[in-house]
């Protein structure tokens, strides 16, 4: 693939899963083009990252994923990438799914690709089911475009659609606010399956209640831009 492509890491607090994530990724993507964003992590994520050998911008405090992605894709731009891949620290994203996006890329050239889950409640804790339900829904209505898997932050985007939309939201909302923007400005989007990972020492930093409640919230006021 003749393309650049920057793999970004937001992470807060993740030192328990970092560096495992990390030694994968480096078997496909050289960690030269990984970049870890540490979001006001008070654990050891930072030193992980920088032992790994991934390129890391440190935020002072935490700011919310939203921002975190924002610094990473202003990082990118600048570093002259063409496209970025986006995915959770925290392990529910298995690297070796990586050609996937790129796979896809390659033959349909698709400006966002989102790894979709699979919604199954054997899988999937159920407020995370809901959430993730209710917003794809949404999503799908505001676009006209069928989304299957809203919140999934594993995600390739190309350059020219991070140009192109002005993103404003600082949380999790904004990974939805991305596929909403894409489809106005007329870029194409496309899904890939992805495995639902789930641990039983898991915690999301989502809270499934008040991030839904946000999420309406920016939906109503995304009718009216």
């Amino acid at each position: 693939m003749k393309d650049k492509i920057l793999i970004i890491i937001p992470a807060f607090n993740e030192e328990r899963s970092l560096g495992k994530l990390l030694k994968s990724i480096s078997s496909i993507v050289p960690l030269k083009d990984v970049l870890v964003v540490d979001d006001g992590s008070q654990d050891k994520t930072a030193i992980i990252a920088k032992r790994a050998g991934s390129r890391i911008l440190s935020q002072k405090t935490n700011q919310g994923k939203g921002l975190a992605l924002r610094a990473g894709f202003d990082f990118a731009l600048n570093s002259g990438y063409d496209a970025v891949i986006t995915m959770d620290a925290d392990g529910q994203h298995d690297p070796c799914e990586i050609p996937k996006f790129l796979a896809y890329y390659e033959e349909y050239k698709t400006a966002l690709i989102i790894g979709t889950r699979k919604h199954d409640l054997s899988e999937m804790p159920f407020p995370r089911f809901m959430a993730n339900t209710t917003s794809s829904l949404v999503a799908s209505i505001l676009t006209g475009v069928r989304v299957h898997d809203s919140q999934s932050g594993y995600r390739f985007i190309r350059k020219n659609l991070i140009e192109k939309i002005n993103l404003k939201d600082r949380r999790f909302q904004m990974e939805t606010e991305i596929i909403v923007k894409a489809a106005r400005a007329g870029f194409s989007i496309g899904e890939v399956p992805i495995k639902t990972i789930y641990f039983k020492r898991f915690k999301s930093h989502i809270n499934p209640l008040v991030d839904t409640v946000r999420f309406i919230k920016l939906s109503l006021q995304m009718l009216w831009r």
